[in-house]
C-alpha cells in the first residue's frame, strides 16, 4: 500500500522525467539533511524513505528520530547520503508525505494530551485526503489516537439517512445484525428518543451526534454500563475536555486528518 501510493506520487511529480535533477550525472553523490522547523510529532518515515529508495535502492537514512517522537524546532531528522538525482528528484514527494503525516500526528497529539488523565480515547474519521486513507489511519496511532473504522467494509455505522431508508432503528440493526454478524456495530443518535431506542438494540455503540454538555451527561447516566458511547460534532481543543469529563468513552474527532497545518520541513545538501 505504501509502495503504490509513492510510486503515484512520484509519478505524479516526475512524469516523463525530472529535467533540472538531469543536469547533473548518475555518479553524482551528495548527502542532505532534513530539518524540522516547527515543534511537531514525526509520522512518515516509510513513505520518506520508499520516495527516495523508489528512485534509488542504495540511498541511505540516517534517523535521528523515529515516527511518533516529539520533535523541537530546529531538530535534524534524519542525513541522506546517496546519488544526487535520485535525492533532488525524490524530495518533494518524500517532504510531502513527511509534511502530511507529521500534521496529522501532531494535531492528534494535541487533542490526546488535552484529554489526559480522563478513561475517554480520540478517534478519527472517514474524513481523510483522498488516497491518503491508510497513511493518515498510521499518523493517527503514531500521535496517540485510536483508529475508527477504516473504511465502508470493515464496520456498520448506521446514521441517519440509513434509519430513514430503513424505517426504524431497530429495523436497521436487525438487517446489519442478519447480514452481518461478526462485524462490529455502531449507531448514530441525534436525540435522547433515538438514544434510547438505541439502548435497547444490539448496537455495540452509539454515536452521539451533537450533543450538548448535559445531553451527554444524561447520556452517559441513561446508559449505565451497557454500550460503548462515542460523542462526535462541535467538538475542539476548547472543550473537548469538558466532553471527556462526561463519562463517555470515545470522541471522535474530523479535525486531526481534514483540518491539518502542515508541518515546515526543508532539505539542506
Amino acid at each position: 500500500m505504501i509502495r503504490r501510493a509513492v510510486h503515484i506520487a512520484l509519478e505524479e511529480d516526475i512524469g516523463k522525467g525530472d529535467v533540472t535533477a538531469s543536469l547533473f550525472s548518475n555518479d553524482k553523490m551528495a548527502e542532505a539533511t532534513v530539518v524540522c522547523r516547527d515543534d511537531a510529532v514525526l509520522c512518515g518515515q516509510h513513505w520518506f524513505s520508499e520516495a527516495l529508495h523508489q528512485l534509488n535502492g542504495d540511498v541511505k537514512i540516517d534517523w535521528d528520530f523515529g515516527d511518533g517522537d516529539l520533535m523541537e524546532e530546529g531538530s535534524t531528522v534524519c542525513t541522506v547520503r546517496g546519488a544526487a538525482r535520485a535525492i533532488l528528484s525524490a524530495e518533494r514527494t518524500a517532504l510531502n508525505f513527511l509534511q502530511t503525516l507529521s500534521a496529522t500526528a501532531t494535531c492528534t497529539r494535541q487533542y490526546v494530551e488535552r484529554i489526559s488523565g480522563t478513561p475517554a480515547q480520540i478517534l478519527d474519521t472517514r474524513k481523510t485526503l483522498p488516497g491518503m486513507r491508510y497513511a493518515q489511519k498510521y499518523a493517527v496511532k503514531c500521535g496517540g489516537g485510536v483508529n475508527h473504522r477504516m473504511g465502508l467494509y470493515d464496520a456498520i455505522l448506521i446514521k441517519e439517512n440509513h434509519i430513514a431508508t430503513a424505517g426504524s432503528i431497530h429495523k436497521a440493526v436487525s438487517m446489519a445484525r442478519q447480514k452481518f454478524p461478526a462485524l462490529p456495530l455502531e449507531i448514530e443518535v441525534e436525540n435522547h428518543q433515538q438514544l434510547k431506542q438505541a439502548l435497547t438494540s444490539e448496537a455495540d455503540t452509539i454515536l452521539l451526534d451533537n450533543f450538548s454538555l448535559p445531553e451527554l451527561q444524561a447520556a452517559v447516566h441513561l446508559n449505565g454500563n451497557t454500550k460503548k458511547l462515542e460523542a462526535s460534532g462541535n467538538i475542539n481543543l476548547d472543550n473537548i475536555r469538558e466532553v471527556a469529563k462526561t463519562g463517555v468513552h470515545y470522541i471522535s474527532i474530523g479535525a486531526i486528518t481534514k483540518n491539518i497545518q502542515a508541518v515546515d520541513f526543508s532539505v539542506r545538501f
